[in-house]
């Protein structure tokens, strides 16, 4: 179970690193739903913050499962807030692409209590 963990924490932190990355790069396909679904200019390197951070967080708490732990709870708080948001803006379509970075966090957090 620990190399399970360890596997899937590992791509859950690239996985969310990207999206990260996504927003510094001002990727197009990431900022236009951004704008659309609402959100301030202002607030995007703050998200793209988060979510490095939250990478980050799974990757220390391979070492330090305190870290990992708040790194969990950090990215769940704020992949649900993005299905919020993009629910508020209607864009059901959307739906799926928050629930997409949630689900391996997740994944990961529940093998961690398994391993």
């Amino acid at each position: 179970m620990t190399t399970a963990y360890t596997i899937v924490t590992v791509l859950a932190a690239l996985w969310v690193g990207f999206s990260a990355l996504s927003v510094f790069m001002r990727a197009k396909w990431v900022v236009e739903p951004l704008a659309e679904y609402g959100v301030a200019r202002r607030w995007w390197p703050w998200l793209g913050t988060a979510k490095a951070a939250g990478a980050l967080g799974l990757l220390v708490g391979l070492f330090v499962p305190v870290i990992g732990v708040l790194a969990t709870i950090g990215l769940a708080v704020y992949f649900t807030g993005a299905v919020v948001t993009v629910a508020r803006a209607r864009s059901y379509g959307h739906l799926p692409f928050p629930l997409l970075y949630l689900a391996p966090v997740v994944g990961a957090f529940l093998l961690g209590l398994a391993a």
